[in-house]
């Protein structure tokens, strides 16, 4: 892979850690703006290297650098949001492949290809808060209540955030192709 992919890698694994930092407080799953960071790399950088992205921001996370909603350390893979970190991983690649396989570069396209993203977000999200409040944290949630806070209570934001990041990505994309496409092809 390519030096500049790697930059690429890590400035969008550092808006990532940025988007950490803008929180709404919510029960259980704080709202950021991490998400909106997860559909640009996949749209803008492809499967490979928008996972990548995702890849770096988790494993910088887990080195100690207080990157996530809630800090950082190794200790935070026992926190019930982990999961939703490890679906920006799944989500971007599930994206990035969408929009490759199928060569979508309009706005509703890329609005579809980052909506599986977040339906790969919400099921890891999911998954891992619903496990980790019962048999980590001890409180556990029915799964009535894991869909309300776990998916539910976040997707009306995260979804304007698909629509604006879809539609900012189709504008920048023709601007930026000559070197994204250069990126993606590891040249």
């Amino acid at each position: 892979m390519h030096i500049r992919s790697w930059i690429w890698a890590a400035l969008f694994a550092a808006l990532t850690a940025v988007g950490g930092m803008i929180k709404i407080p919510v029960p259980y799953v704080p709202f950021t703006l991490q998400i909106a960071a997860v559909y640009l790399a996949a749209c803008l950088l492809g499967p490979k290297i928008g996972a990548l992205s995702q890849l770096l921001y988790v494993l910088v996370g887990l080195a100690g650098v207080p990157v996530f909603a809630e800090g950082g350390g190794l200790g935070y893979i026992w926190k019930p949001t982990f999961g939703y970190l490890l679906g920006f991983i799944a989500g971007a690649y599930t994206s990035g492949w969408l929009i490759e396989r199928f060569r979508w570069t309009k706005g509703g396209q890329l609005f579809a290809a980052n909506l599986a993203a977040l339906v790969v977000v919400y099921l890891c999200g999911g998954l891992w808060l619903y496990g980790a409040m019962k048999w980590i944290v001890e409180k556990p949630l029915t799964i009535g209540q894991t869909i309300w806070f776990g998916v539910l209570l976040p997707i009306p934001g995260d979804l304007i955030l698909c629509a604006a990041c879809s539609l900012v990505a189709a504008r920048v994309w023709p601007r930026v192709r000559p070197v994204m496409t250069t990126e993606r092809l590891g040249g």
